[in-house]
């Protein structure tokens, strides 16, 4: 196979519409890392293109993370080369992992997985031509954008210290008001169960990426065989879940209750009441806070991925429905238990990624007035609540009984609006069975 050949099959492909979407979203992917390398490296720091070359080498941040990548890729290979790809990452994590031992490097697997990652796209290249280098390549980038996407998390995190330094927790606890401010009552309740209760919420929050990586996994279990992805999956939503997220929070900095009214925020805390007492705002105020929190709590981003968890396991066997309504639980109980977020972070987080996948999945099989309808007033009322606990918290304070049932009216109506869209659309695109055609029995010759 020479260059030639090899070029016109990229042409080709990217005749197609689909793969010329992917190829522009690619595009505009690569062109905003490099932005955020430049601000990282504006504030003194490696922004995620830097980090990323760095773990070819150097013990990576997350191991497992680079392995869930891995398993994304995995799922256009056959079963013989998974079993290949997955002792080759094994084997060269062995390697490091002997050669830190000896030179007393920090230890932590995972490089194995980013080498075969990055050798499955040059074999993409190299060994593969027309809709199997597309299909390969489309798993490499599926598992690489995985991990771009925590790296870009991180930066934009840092960001919002450094360009946030004033805080709106004020507005926000005041609007909790309305709900009933649940941290406290979760966050005792948390304290109440002691060590064992906080790990295991702890360990949920934090490996939030795992449980996505399992039902993805349950969705692409047929790429290898029908030999091309789904028209939507959990992937997508998370990913753009992480990419519209911290611009939320630039807008709408808040540290969360633990910070600005707890022992965690030290001496940058308005009040150490949290979770014994709900503060008494009459006045909200933005305030000056830290600049090493982050501002990542409107909208809680943990019950976006957390809800697209539950939404995409609803398809899968009893297992992973358990799972996937577990997780959303648990990691509700984690965001307002350890006084992460307030009452309503979560709202908007619902309402957040609900509108995401209206409109993923509204893309995904054609823009009608249906999805854009939905996809509008999802963005219609998330707006309306960041307003509302901007400009009206007062007012959601001294009247809980009006505004609370009206904060939660507007998230089960776009809760309401997309189950009945999505079963909709669901009876649409299910496969009508016919019966088949009786066949007439033929004269027997004599």
């Amino acid at each position: 196979m020479n260059s030639r050949t090899s070029g016109r099959d990229v042409l080709a492909a990217l005749r197609r519409p689909r793969v010329l979407l992917w190829a522009v979203v690619g595009t505009v992917a690569l062109g905003f890392l490099v932005a955020l390398e430049i601000a990282a490296r504006h504030y003194g720091v490696r922004g995620p293109l830097t980090n990323q070359v760095r773990e070819v080498v150097f013990a990576p941040k997350s191991g497992p993370l680079l392995y869930a990548g891995m398993a994304l890729m995995l799922v256009v290979l056959t079963w013989r080369q998974r079993f290949v790809a997955i002792g080759a990452a094994i084997g060269i994590d062995l390697v490091f992992w002997l050669v830190r031992w000896l030179t007393d490097a920090p230890m932590m697997a995972g490089n194995g997985a980013l080498w075969v990652l990055l050798a499955h796209g040059v074999i993409a290249f190299t060994h593969r031509t027309g809709r199997e280098r597309v299909l390969l390549l489309q798993g490499v980038g599926l598992g690489l954008l995985l991990v771009a996407g925590r790296k870009t998390g991180d930066i934009w995190l840092l960001i919002t210290m450094k360009t946030q330094p004033f805080v709106l927790d004020q507005y926000v606890a005041a609007a909790d008001h309305a709900l009933g401010s649940p941290s406290l009552l979760i966050g005792r309740l948390v304290g109440a169960t002691g060590p064992v209760g906080a790990h295991v919420l702890d360990w949920v929050y934090v490996q939030l990426g795992v449980a996505a990586v399992a039902v993805a996994l349950y969705q692409l279990r047929t790429v290898v065989t029908e030999r091309r992805f789904p028209s939507h999956h959990i992937v997508r939503t998370f990913l753009v879940i992480g990419l519209l997220g911290p611009a939320i929070y630039m807008v709408f900095p808040v540290v969360g209750p633990v910070y600005a009214y707890g022992a965690e925020g030290g001496q940058w805390a308005l009040a150490h009441l949290w979770p014994q007492t709900a503060p008494t705002i009459t006045d909200p105020q933005p305030f000056l806070f830290d600049e090493i929190t982050p501002r990542n709590c409107m909208p809680s981003l943990h019950t976006a991925w957390a809800t697209a968890i539950f939404i995409h396991s609803r398809k899968g066997p009893l297992a992973l429905r358990l799972a996937g309504t577990f997780w959303l639980i648990a990691t509700l109980g984690a965001t307002l238990g350890f006084g992460y977020h307030y009452g309503a972070d979560i709202v908007a987080g619902v309402v957040f990624t609900l509108t995401i996948e209206t409109a993923l999945r509204s893309l995904a099989r054609g823009w009608d007035r249906q999805g854009a309808r939905l996809t509008a007033y999802g963005t219609a009322v998330f707006a309306a609540l960041l307003l509302a606990y901007r400009f009206l918290s007062v007012e959601m304070s001294e009247n809980p009984w009006v505004f609370g049932p009206l904060v939660m009216l507007s998230m089960i109506s776009v809760v309401y609006a997309y189950v009945r869209t999505t079963r909709q659309w669901d009876r649409s695109a299910a496969p009508v069975r016919l019966p088949e055609p009786r066949r007439e029995q033929q004269p027997e010759l004599v």
